[in-house]
């Protein structure tokens, strides 16, 4: 049981000693993994990190009644002691009507072979070969320009692992899966003597598909280079573009209203509003575990359910809220795969690889429509309220003359409220970049408030 290959064995062995010790419905999620990471800084190796983990943990639910505990202890004597506390817990916790196991036809069948979520080659780098990726990414960013000025260093990451869930109702499956990522940050000096930082990364699953270590270090330097000379601008009502990086996060902003316990909790704008148009006929989004290689892909969710495509957004149109089994339950609905967990949390509905789907408009095309606006590149800060749909952020980018890109912007705020800049979405562009699990588009919104800071 203590091999690698055992994890699914010990969660299933876990599950008959819940059920022994007195629960009437029980789940174990399992996690094993290997990681790696490398950094250098100005090209000497500045961290090593070679770890390994094994975890999991058990939910218990007797008389609606629920209680979870973890462990790192694989030994026999620890996994029925702890099924045996955990059942305890449980039964001294307030019920809830609406816990439970999900349906046991919406279990997974299949072990996801077919998604294309583990890469051999991930686990076979070596040392130095991650050293000789790091070092090339720093040192192409460095070389970019001769006002890169300094680096924050650049750092390769790997992971290669193995996921199990097991319950009382019969399923048990587990499924492999590696990740790969590459970053960087480098600092240009403006003439004020302000340092301007910017990174870039790339994320996936598969080696292969990983960004060319130079060409992830100059996109890092372009970007710090591009903020030179940054101004401030005059507050003025104008179209905004979001660049799909930050296109990403608008959408993630939107995202968390989309959640099963944001609708029962009353926190989401989008209450009582599906089926109706919330954007423009421009804007499809979806939330896809099935797509091949991509990181938030999975065959089934954090509670056995299987992995699906739901679609949020239809042509402007709210479908669906994304749901686990107690947050469908207490609103009338059923889960839609969306499960996520860690082994010390109780599943809630999490998004799996969203993605805002590509237009028809060339991203050129969507800056040389606008005769004066916004181009942005950067968002800070957390202003946005999902009860009442306002959005507030810090903002970075470029200002738009005449269709051109005339200078970089600083210390400014963009403003609205998310109905209606979803509304008033305009453009939708055709260049769809992933960013880990999420991939977004260019994206115009026809006007926003832009103020000066």
């Amino acid at each position: 049981m203590a091999n690698e290959s055992g994890i699914l064995e010990t969660a299933r062995q876990l599950v008959r000693l819940a059920t022994a010790a007195g629960a009437e419905q029980c789940d174990v999620y399992a996690v094993r993994y290997d990681e790696t990471e490398v950094t250098v800084r100005l090209g000497e190796i500045e961290k090593l990190v070679e770890a390994g983990s094994r975890s999991l943990g058990l939910r218990v639910i007797t008389g609606g009644r629920t209680a979870v505990c973890s462990t790192s202890d694989f030994s026999e004597a620890a996994l029925e002691r702890l099924a045996k506390d955990t059942v305890e817990l449980a039964r001294i916790s307030a019920p809830d009507e609406f816990a439970g196991l999900p349906d046991p036809e919406m279990l997974a069948r299949t072990g996801g072979g077919e998604l294309q979520l583990y890469d051999e080659a991930v686990g076979a780098l070596t040392t130095e070969e991650k050293i000789r990726i790091a070092v090339a990414c720093e040192d192409a960013a460095r070389r970019y320009d001769s006002r890169i000025t300094n680096s924050d260093g650049a750092s390769i990451a790997t992971r290669s692992g193995e996921t199990a869930l097991a319950n009382s109702l019969g399923f048990a499956s587990s499924y492999p899966s590696t990740l790969v990522q590459l970053a960087v940050e480098v600092m240009a000096d403006d003439a004020d003597g302000k340092k301007r930082n910017a990174y870039w990364f790339s994320s996936e699953r598969m080696l292969h598909r990983l960004l060319d270590p130079e060409e992830v270090g100059r996109i890092a330097a372009r970007r710090a280079l591009d903020q030179l000379g940054a101004r401030k601008v005059a507050t003025k009502e104008v179209p905004v573009v979001f660049e799909p990086m930050t296109a990403v996060a608008l959408m993630g902003d939107l995202a968390g209203c989309m959640s099963g316990s944001a609708l029962y909790r009353g926190a989401t704008f989008l209450a009582q509003r599906k089926g109706e148009a919330i954007a423009s006929k421009l804007v499809t989004m979806t939330d896809d575990a099935t797509a091949p290689g991509r990181r938030g892909s999975r065959p089934f969710d954090g509670e056995g359910v299987t992995g699906r495509r739901n679609v949020l957004v239809d042509q402007g149109v709210f479908r669906a809220f994304l749901f686990d089994s107690y947050t469908g339950r207490r609103t009338g609905n059923q889960t839609t795969g969306s499960a996520g967990r860690g082994v010390e949390s109780l599943p809630s509905p999490v998004t799996s690889n969203l993605v805002w789907e590509a237009g028809a408009t060339p991203a050129e095309e969507i800056v040389a429509g606008v005769k004066e606006g916004l181009y942005v590149r950067a968002l800070m800060g957390f202003g946005f309220n999902p009860t009442t749909g306002d959005f507030s952020r810090g903002a970075g980018g470029f200002w738009i003359e005449n269709g051109r890109i005339a200078y970089p912007v600083t210390e400014v705020n963009i403003s609205g409220q998310m109905p209606e800049m979803l509304a008033n979405i305009d453009a939708v562009g055709d260049d769809l970049t992933w960013f880990g699990g999420a991939a977004a588009p260019t994206v115009r919104i026809a006007k926003m408030m832009v103020s000066g800071t």
